[in-house]
Parts: C-alpha cells; sequence; structure tokens
C-alpha cells in the first residue's frame, strides 16, 4: 500500500506561523484520512499497487468506472497535501533559484509582485481548495486555483508549487483572517522543490 511521505521537518519547526497541533492534525488526521481511503478503493479494485503513486492517475482507466472519482478525490487528497508539505520550510523565505526565478522575472517583474498576484488570486477563492503554481502545455507558468481535491494534472498542468486555502489549514491560529495565513505562508514558502522541477522540465 501507499505510504505517506516523511516530512522534512518537525510539526513545530514551522512555530509561530503555523501551530504544531495543526500541522500534526494535517498530516496525521486529514492526509492520512485521503490515503487510507485511496489504499481501500485501491484495494476493492485488485490493485497491487505496481506504479508510483505520482503515475496513479495516469492509469485511472483501469479501475472500476464506479470508483474512479473517489479514487481521483483521494488521490488529489495525497498529491496536493504533499506538494503543499514541500511548499513550505522553517528556512524561511527559500526564494526561486535557476530558470524558474528567471521565468518568474520574466512574467510578474519580481519575486514580491509574484506573489501579490499568487495572493490574490488565493484570496478570490471560493470555498476549499488551493492555488497553484503552475506550467502549461506551452512551459507557460501561470497562477491558478483548484476547488477541493482537484488536481492540476487533470486540467494539463504540471503543479510547482501550492497553498492549501482549506480552513483546517489554518483556522486554528487564524480563525477567518486568510490574508494574515497568506501573508505569513509567504514567510516560510520553500520554492527549492518548484525551482527543481521547473529547471528540469526547462533545461532544454
Amino acid at each position: 500500500m501507499y505510504k505517506l511521505p516523511a516530512l522534512p521537518y518537525l510539526f513545530q519547526d514551522l512555530e509561530p506561523y503555523i501551530d504544531t497541533h495543526t500541522m500534526g492534525l494535517h498530516y496525521h488526521k486529514h492526509q492520512q484520512n485521503y490515503l487510507n481511503k485511496l489504499n481501500a478503493l485501491l484495494i476493492k479494485n485488485n490493485y497491487n499497487f505496481q506504479y508510483p503513486i505520482n503515475d496513479l492517475f495516469y492509469h485511472i482507466d483501469e479501475f472500476n468506472k464506479e470508483d474512479q472519482a473517489d479514487i481521483l478525490y483521494n488521490l488529489g487528497g495525497v498529491l496536493n497535501h504533499n506538494l503543499y508539505f514541500r511548499s513550505m520550510s522553517p528556512k524561511q523565505n527559500q526564494k526561486p533559484t535557476g530558470k524558474l526565478k528567471e521565468a518568474i522575472d520574466k512574467k510578474y517583474g519580481d519575486f514580491d509582485l509574484f506573489f501579490d498576484k499568487f495572493k490574490e488570486m488565493a484570496m478570490s477563492l471560493k470555498g476549499s481548495g488551493y492555488t497553484f503554481l503552475v506550467i502549461d502545455d506551452h512551459g507557460n507558468l501561470k497562477i491558478i486555483n483548484v476547488a477541493n481535491q482537484d488536481m492540476p494534472i487533470s486540467l494539463g498542468y504540471v503543479p510547482l508549487f501550492n497553498m492549501d486555502m482549506w480552513e483546517h489549514a489554518y483556522y486554528l491560529n487564524y480563525k477567518n483572517e486568510k490574508e494574515d495565513y497568506i501573508d505569513n505562508f509567504k514567510i516560510i514558502s520553500d520554492f527549492t522543490n518548484a525551482s527543481k522541477i521547473y529547471n528540469s522540465i526547462m533545461k532544454d
């Protein structure tokens, strides 16, 4: 069965921006619940876990049609959280590097102007979901919102970085003050993983 990847930091390491209790609940309860449901659905379909979890989306037609929507929903719950937890770190202000930095500077002017757009998009999200930085099929950067546990790959995008805008990600710390959560998320945002993905894809 699939397992959650270990986080590269401790729950308390993101204090005071995200508290230890929120991180523990988010990882051990919310994300683990998506993974448990996903594994149960896959076992129901006699799946032998032969694909890496990141490739499972591309094999969805191999499963019973009546289970496909639930598989995708719970897969999104795992993969979106995987990226979210890798989109922040206690190191603070880990900005884009290499070709990703160049692309962001070219399109948005600089990192701060980019994050202003990212914040604007996040604030426009209605209900639960995520704000993503993605690459489209022409290699262009885009900032998008997805609802619930939808995945950018289902829209033809490669996800680079995201911010969880479900209430469970911030409510214990910020209540309904989403803007404060976003501003503090910028401080602990880490684009190391995003830069690696983008620089690998755009290496030519």
